[in-house]
C-alpha cells in the first residue's frame, strides 16, 4: 500500500541559461487497496471493469471501460471503440463522459472510474487517461464549476485524484480562449 496526497504543486520558477523561465512540478499519488476505497467508489470501480465487455477492440485486443457517476448518483458507462480508420475510434473516458453529457446535460460528474485489461486479465498496474481524454475531463470540471474524482483501477492498487489538475497540470482551459 502506498498513500501519499496526489495535488498538483508548482515548486519553484528560475530562469535557466536561456533566460527561459523554468518551472519544477510535482505530483503525488494516493494508491489505496480494495479494502480502503468506500463503498460509492468501490461501486464505480467494478462498474468500470464491467464495462470492459462493452469494448470493440478488435486491432488492439486493449479493453477500457469508464463510469461516470453524476451528482444525483446516477452512473453512465463507456468503453473504447475502435474504427479501422485508426483516429475515428474513442477512448472509454470520453464514451462515458460525452453519454453523461448528453443524456444528463444538468448533472454533474462527480468521478470517473477506468479499468482496462488485455483478454480476460485487468492491468496490475493502473492506466491513465490520454492527453485527449484528460482534456476533456478539464472540461467538464469547467462545465460544472466542480472537480471531477478519478479513480484508476490496476489489481495491485486504485489511484485517485481529487481532480485533473495533477494529471494535467499545464492544461488549457477556457480562459485559455478569451
Amino acid at each position: 500500500m502506498c498513500r501519499i496526497d496526489l495535488k498538483f504543486n508548482v515548486q519553484s520558477s528560475k530562469f535557466n541559461d536561456f533566460g527561459m523561465k523554468e518551472y519544477k512540478i510535482e505530483t503525488l499519488v494516493h494508491i489505496y487497496e480494495p479494502s480502503e476505497l468506500s463503498k460509492d467508489d468501490l461501486e464505480l470501480v467494478e462498474a468500470a471493469k464491467r464495462a470492459t465487455e462493452g469494448s470493440y477492440a478488435p486491432y488492439s485486443k486493449f479493453r477500457v471501460g469508464a463510469a461516470a457517476r453524476l451528482q444525483d448518483g446516477t452512473i453512465v458507462v463507456g468503453a473504447n471503440q475502435e474504427n479501422a480508420a485508426y483516429p475515428s475510434g474513442l477512448c472509454a473516458e470520453r464514451t462515458a463522459l460525452f453519454a453523461a453529457g448528453a443524456q444528463h446535460p444538468d448533472v454533474p460528474v462527480t468521478a470517473l472510474a477506468i479499468a482496462a485489461r488485455k483478454g480476460r486479465q485487468y492491468l496490475a498496474q493502473p492506466i491513465s487517461p490520454c492527453g485527449a481524454c484528460r482534456q476533456v475531463i478539464s472540461g467538464v470540471e469547467e462545465r460544472y464549476g466542480t472537480p471531477v474524482r478519478i479513480l484508476l483501477y490496476g489489481t495491485e492498487g486504485t489511484l485517485v485524484s481529487d481532480g485533473i489538475s495533477p494529471l494535467l497540470p499545464l492544461r488549457f482551459i477556457d480562459e485559455d480562449m478569451r
